[in-house]
């Protein structure tokens, strides 16, 4: 049988693809423009054959969704629907990715799978209306959960610090925003150990779950983290509230995760982000 990922040219779905490969399996990695996730008839071709799938396709672009409300529910909400539909036809379990962002962000303790979802933007309306079209449509499903996410591709936090860090001698970097940066590699290896656990016999412990890094941090101090690891001279950081950068999109202020769920059924912990960024940034 096949793992089919979707989304395969993503953070997630590029380290997904490549961590499976070395490990053998048999894997079918589609990227946007191999498969149109809310065209039904190619979605079903797409998971022909396959035990098991892995949505990591999504709109992200938070603050444009703002103004393309259509596009994000699109990808977001009626692309997992589709997915889920077609996983539930063909007999395959799914694992689609989910965010932080589906909650109000506020409180100071870290955000259960069972607490209340009220998103503060369009972008996490539409994952939080995915996550209800995966599960109206297939039982079979883990819905994961994860915020932060950074890699050496892709468009992600600290390639963009890295980047005005070398342009700018100044960074204002918000300060009051708390979360768990997360390696894509890491969430790849942890979406290969849930599948090798879901398609065992008589599991059954199908649901949501959190997946994020540790320990918590907040952005002004991921920043000064990056360039740490970085070594040399480096920006000199400001730390700023929120209110002194405003954007379309309205963002959580606590965006950290409690992942002990995760490390129940799976046994799977949190990772130490600082120890891929210090792997990254010596790639960059």
């Amino acid at each position: 049988m096949t793992l089919v990922i979707l989304g395969a040219g993503g953070q997630v779905g590029r380290e997904l693809a490549e961590l499976a490969q070395a490990q053998g399996l048999a894997v079918r990695a589609l990227a946007r423009a191999e498969v149109d996730i809310t065209e039904a008839a190619a979605v079903a071709e797409a998971v022909r054959g396959a035990d098991f799938v892995a949505n990591c396709a999504a709109y992200t672009a938070v603050d444009k969704a703002e103004a393309e409300r259509d596009r994000a529910f699109a990808v977001n909400v009626t692309g997992p629907g589709v997915i889920a539909a077609a996983c539930a036809a063909a007999g395959a379990a799914l694992l689609h990715i989910s965010t932080d962002y589906v909650f109000r962000g506020d409180g100071d303790r870290p955000w259960r799978e069972d607490d209340p979802i009220a998103p503060l933007s369009v972008y996490g309306e539409s994952k939080a209306a995915g996550e209800a079209a995966v599960r109206a449509a297939l039982p079979r499903h883990v819905i994961l959960r994860t915020a932060w996410v950074f890699a050496a591709h892709g468009s992600n936090f600290v390639r963009t610090m890295l980047r005005l860090g070398a342009e700018r001698p100044e960074l204002r970097i918000v300060a009051d925003q708390r979360g768990g940066p997360t390696p894509a590699a890491d969430i790849a290896a942890a979406i290969l150990a849930i599948r090798g656990q879901a398609l065992a016999p008589g599991f059954d412990g199908w649901g949501t779950f959190h997946f994020a890094g540790a320990p918590a941090t907040t952005w002004h101090d991921f920043a000064a983290a990056i360039f740490a690891a970085k070594g040399g001279p480096g920006p000199v950081l400001h730390a700023i509230a929120t209110a002194d950068y405003p954007t379309p999109a309205r963002r959580p202020s606590n965006s950290v995760l409690d992942c002990g769920k995760i490390s129940r059924v799976f046994g799977l912990g949190q990772p130490d982000w600082r120890q891929a960024l210090s792997a990254m940034v010596r790639t960059q």
